[in-house]
């Protein structure tokens, strides 16, 4: 996997966060609409707090969005904690060029959100996958 470099902007989002929670962060990127923070495994209660607390809070700090995901070095489990508030049953993976094509089963009741308008909870998931594994796209089922 290539060397992930942060500019300025995301380390301060990643020393506020690291401040404010006591979670410690793997990795943080923007998407369009959110701040994407990858926390070490066992620190997502901290990051999150009692009832979302802690989260809320930096939402409102930062006026963003703010998706926590637990980090895992398997790629199965790290595309369950992607798709974490979807209930995923399962998750199969197929070759695709260099790489491979991850699809996550989730009940089919929670597929549309599982998706996003647009696709972009699995832009997000595609994001965390290509910048860890060798998941090059992923799709919900």
């Amino acid at each position: 996997m290539p060397e992930i470099a942060f500019d300025t902007a995301t380390l301060g989002y990643i020393r506020l966060f690291e401040e404010r929670t006591g979670a410690r962060v793997k990795d943080c990127f923007e998407t369009e609409d959110k701040l994407v923070v990858l926390v070490y495994p066992g620190d997502v209660h901290k990051a999150v707090g009692p009832g979302g607390v802690l989260v809320d809070r930096l939402k409102g700090m930062l006026k963003k969005e703010i998706q926590v995901v637990e980090w895992a070095d398997d790629p199965e489990s790290l595309v369950r904690n992607i798709f974490y508030w979807y209930n995923p049953k399962r998750v199969d993976f197929a070759p695709k060029g260099k790489g491979r094509h991850a699809t996550v089963t989730v009940d089919p009741a929670w597929k549309a959100r599982a998706i996003g308008k647009s696709g972009k909870n699995l832009k997000v998931a595609r994001a965390i996958l290509l910048r860890h594994t060798d998941i090059v796209s992923v799709s919900a089922a």
